[in-house]
């Protein structure tokens, strides 16, 4: 921005122009030809390769985005009665269904702490804590599937530990 200010202010207009025409690649400044004289149009200069550009949008598929929310909102939904099928039946009677209740949690969570990094840590914005975040949303995600399943084939199992905690 200083750079045209400096061009605009201390060399003739056609000096000025032919300046910024070549370093245009850096700086695209928006002028105004009124009279003799060139304005500055509210806007600025717009600096390319920073936050001034437009962010690139991957390509429209309405499968994409239908199949994600589907599938989301399938599993929020099956939450309730599979929480429900749970506590029903006890889950060492039906360790499949305590399974299931554990896989589906985890998924869950995940989702929207997913989208919240999607939301909040954007890598274009934070290049390097975004994809950092991500990475250890996924791995604590795997890392939770391992124990949920260590947990519900060699202890007592998601349900019976939280009737447990709740008679307690």
């Amino acid at each position: 921005m200083s750079t045209s200010l400096v061009l605009r202010s201390t060399l003739p207009r056609a000096l000025a122009r032919r300046a910024v025409a070549q370093s245009s690649s850096v700086i695209q400044a928006r002028y105004e030809s009124t009279g003799g004289e060139a304005k500055y149009i509210p806007g600025g200069p717009v600096l390319r390769g920073t936050v001034n550009d437009p962010t690139t949008f991957p390509a429209p598929s309405r499968i994409h985005g239908s199949y994600h929310w589907a599938f989301e909102r399938l599993l929020a939904a099956s939450l309730v009665p599979l929480t429900a099928a749970a506590f029903v039946t006890t889950g060492s009677n039906y360790p499949i269904i305590d399974g299931l209740l554990g896989v589906t949690l985890v998924m869950h969570s995940h989702i929207g702490l997913d989208s919240s990094l999607v939301d909040y840590l954007h890598p274009r914005k934070f290049p390097l804590l975004g994809p950092i975040c991500t990475w250890t949303l996924r791995g604590a995600t795997v890392a939770t599937l391992v124990g949920v399943y260590q947990f519900n084939t060699n202890d007592i199992g998601l349900t019976e530990l939280i009737a447990k905690v709740w008679t307690a």
